[in-house]
């Protein structure tokens, strides 16, 4: 499967010392992904990450993800400029290797494909839409009277049919 945002990994190409990477969306990128994500718009994407080889063949990936959105308002529609600052702590698994099914506050475990590569894009796509606000509203924004008053409770219809 083709991403938006791809940018092949490969782990073991890193060399012991590690590395320090920027990585940075281009325009059609952005917009690809800002209609999968359903924004308004994805004027900027931008990542610096610093990977190093950690024990079990696996890869440590620390960094920070920024972005500026525009998504709707859940209130009015209109367009609601927000930046996104996002850490970022991975651990990436060599092939085969399942994720933990432990929960814990440890790095997130990103599976490599059977050939050993990890499309590093997709995993700062997926992180850039978990960090996105799931209801965003531009200040003062206020529900209708109508929305608001709705009628009370959707029990205060059954109340009334209540015997006795």
């Amino acid at each position: 499967m083709k991403h938006e945002f791809s940018r092949i990994l490969r782990p073991a190409a890193l060399g012991q010392e590690g590395r320090r990477q920027t990585l940075e969306a281009k325009p059609e990128e952005r917009a690809a992904l800002a209609e999968r994500m359903g924004l308004v718009a994805l004027d900027s994407l931008s990542a610096e990450l610093d990977m190093v080889p950690a024990s079990g063949k696996t890869v440590r990936v620390r960094g920070t993800l920024r972005a500026a959105v525009v998504q709707s308002c859940v209130v009015t529609l209109e367009p609601v400029p927000q930046s996104v600052e996002e850490p970022l702590d991975w651990r990436i698994l060599p092939p085969g290797k399942e994720p933990s099914d432990e929960l814990d506050d440890g790095p997130d475990e990103i599976e490599s494909e059977p050939d050993g590569t990890v499309d590093i894009g997709e995993a700062l796509a997926q992180s850039l839409s978990l960090a996105l606000d799931p209801y965003p509203r531009v200040p003062d924004a206020e529900l209708p009277d109508a929305a608001r008053d709705g009628g009370g409770s959707p029990f205060a219809a059954l109340r009334g049919r209540k015997p006795g």
